[in-house]
């Protein structure tokens, strides 16, 4: 008879998507010594699974085959089974998720399913969502589970060799040095923009076919080089159903071309990182539109993002009451019984409702006319379908809100919250909202307080996990930001203790980082990733806020470690550009280093003086004449009797200037 446990160990794991699976049947361990231990006692294969809580087919695999106990008896029998948060252990993920692409030659995704032997925790065979049955051409999950088993027992030795060739491949990527005798030029970044080009939707935006993803770092290092695939891309999102058009916030992808329907997870890193680019965009063209976005999305972070302690959560699911983006979709008679007629007039012609439904015989909204079009077409001015449009909304929100929703995830990540920081005071300062401004500093205080333990970062809020490269690199990118919004040397002194332990713990003497720290868990390799992924590389980002530390501390050692970061990734740079966007911006300013403002004096004269002198191009630092703990190279930039201010670029600063006009003046010469 089934043993059915009703409780397994992830009862207790911090990661909410752990917890989601307490009650399988399965006999689930977390990551951790008393899996592999048991593993490499009782000689059996570990079965890792790994995903995460707003994954809609993670949560598929896990009723049709995680809740059944047939197929729970079969994985306890023959397995060691791991279940992995991707969110809280991306180490993991990034080395079984390269692994899986080196085994099967595709790319992979979540759930990740992967075989490993108990031993090595080399990977033998791996997949991604096994069906129940077999069907979408996928084998049965139990008959893999069944025929995995097999090959472990009768072919030990040809695994084995594998497992040895994969180690091998996988230990070369923590080889790649830096080449001294390489001219870095502007080379990589006009291949990649002649390959965004090429790759370019012109007629809905983004690049390529469906699945259509954001890809916010390509879009990043668009904002200057190409303004026309940025602004049409991002009037192409906002106008479609990635964009959720009652509440605001970006869903994860869209499944078609026109950015009509989504899968509807939304993911914090997905909306910090187009928050930022709406900002500066809407700043960079003129563009009102994009403003209102940078607006709305900030709005619902505060609403549904923040928490009470001031930090932020993951992500919010893409399923409710077992049915994907049900909470969001909607049936054209509930719409008709909640709106009146003037206001269905121009909701059901702006939000696409006149069309057939689009989403399994139900409607997903997006934006299918503008709305100076449906004015025209009900004979209204603009003013009156814009207050039509805006009390549909408003009802039809208010409706939604009623429904059950879709499950949060509480959990807060340093990275993620970084990146969100980023885009609140990116966008606090361009939108002069001083509440963005706020959210993003009681965020800051709470990542120092919670999250900064034994000066070294924690992944996690709640956690032990330690921090990983890019909870660092983003960090410091948003401490930079946070000290031209407004000036804290405990801000500087933060971002510089985060550097020296980046070079402390991260570097390869080699050149660049690794993504796990020296004193980390042993895994089976280190990775030193430089690609771009739904988040900027943090190789990237580090390389970055290195250079702009370096230059403002004139600090050379973080100059030289960004340089020998771009050397080492010079051959991918040069093989694989359109896809190392975050480094290939590194690279630009490492060639055309921006010009950085220090303005001193007293601190009712030098706001006025930081908001006139602001200019996405260049960096500037309102420092207070009254500034303490200041290091030797900002504190020798004193103010006399009046406010001064210092160009300074690259490590060359010209001499001091005390008049507002004649620093603009300056500024603005090429």
């Amino acid at each position: 008879m089934t043993n059915i446990i009703k409780i397994n160990r992830l009862a207790q794991a911090s990661s909410p998507y752990l917890r989601q699976h307490a009650q399988n049947p399965v006999e689930w361990y977390p990551w951790g010594e008393e899996a592999l231990e048991t593993a490499r006692r009782e000689n059996k294969p570990i079965l890792l699974s790994i995903g995460y809580a707003a994954c809609h087919w993670c949560h598929v695999m896990a009723h049709e085959s995680f809740e059944d106990p047939v197929t729970a008896d079969l994985m306890n029998q023959l397995f060691i089974n791991i279940k992995v948060d991707r969110e809280e252990r991306p180490d993991l993920d990034k080395i079984y998720q390269t692994a899986h692409y080196l085994l099967t030659q595709q790319n992979g995704g979540w759930p990740l399913t992967i075989f490993l032997t108990p031993g090595d925790l080399t990977p033998f065979f791996s997949g991604t969502y096994f069906p129940r049955e077999q069907r979408y051409q996928l084998p049965a999950f139990k008959d893999v589970l069944r025929a995995i088993a097999q090959l472990y027992q009768q072919r030990r030795e040809d695994i084995q060799q594998q497992n040895t060739s994969l180690r091998n491949i996988l230990h070369q990527s923590e080889r790649i040095s830096a080449d001294e005798t390489i001219c870095l030029d502007h080379a990589p970044v006009r291949a990649a923009l002649k390959i965004l080009e090429q790759h370019y939707d012109p007629q809905h935006g983004g690049f390529n076919g469906a699945p259509k993803f954001p890809q916010a770092p390509k879009l990043a290092f668009l904002l200057d080089e190409n303004p026309i695939i940025v602004a049409n891309t991002l009037h192409h999102m906002m106008a479609g159903g990635i964009y959720d058009q009652l509440e605001s916030g970006f869903y994860r992808y869209s499944v078609d071309n026109h950015w009509h329907i989504p899968h509807f997870e939304k993911m914090l890193y997905d909306n910090a990182q187009l928050l930022t680019i709406y900002a500066l965009a809407s700043e960079r063209y003129s563009e009102s539109s994009f403003a209102l976005i940078a607006h709305e999305i900030a709005q619902w972070t505060l609403g549904r993002m923040q928490s009470e302690e001031g930090g932020y959560f993951a992500s919010i699911d893409a399923d409710s009451e077992g049915h994907e983006g049900k909470f969001y979709i909607w049936d054209k008679t509930e719409v008709q019984s909640i709106l009146n007629q003037d206001e269905y007039a121009v909701a059901q012609q702006y939000l696409g409702l006149d069309h057939p439904p689009n989403f399994e015989k139900h409607w997903h909204l997006y934006q299918a006319k503008p709305l100076s079009v449906v004015a025209e077409e009900l004979g209204l001015s603009l003013t009156a379908a814009d207050a039509l449009l805006l009390a549909a909304k408003t009802k039809l929100l208010s409706a939604r809100n009623t429904r059950v929703p879709p499950a949060l995830d509480q959990k807060m990540l340093t990275s993620w919250n970084s990146l969100m920081i980023k885009g609140m005071l990116t966008a606090g300062t361009i939108l002069q909202k001083k509440t963005l401004i706020d959210a993003a500093e009681r965020a800051l205080s709470f990542i120092r307080e919670h999250l900064w333990q034994n000066n070294r970062l924690l992944a996690s809020y709640n956690t032990h996990l330690a921090g990983y490269l890019d909870d660092y690199a983003f960090l410091i990118d948003a401490l930079l930001c946070a000290l031209e919004t407004s000036w804290d040397s405990k801000q500087l002194h933060f971002a510089v203790e985060l550097a020296d332990t980046l070079l402390e713990h991260f570097m390869d003497e080699q050149g660049g980082f690794f993504f796990t720290a020296d004193d980390h868990e042993q895994l089976l390799y280190r990775p030193k990733t430089m690609m771009d992924e739904a988040t900027p590389s943090g190789n990237g980002i580090a390389a970055q806020v290195l250079l702009r530390l370096g230059w403002l501390l004139a600090e050379p050692r973080y100059i030289d470690a960004a340089e020998k970061t771009l050397r080492s990734a010079w051959p991918v740079l040069s093989q694989f550009p359109a896809e190392h966007c975050t480094l290939l911006s590194a690279l630009r300013t490492l060639l055309d280093p921006p010009k950085i403002i220090i303005i001193r004096g007293p601190e009712s004269d030098i706001e006025r003086w930081r908001v006139a002198c602001r200019n996405p191009h260049h960096q500037v630092f309102a420092i207070p004449s009254d500034a303490q703990q200041l290091p030797d190279a900002l504190a020798e930039k004193r103010n006399q009797e009046k406010t001064r201010a210092y160009i300074c670029q690259g490590m060359q600063c010209q001499k001091p200037i005390e008049s507002l006009d004649l620093l603009l003046s300056q500024i603005h010469q090429t």
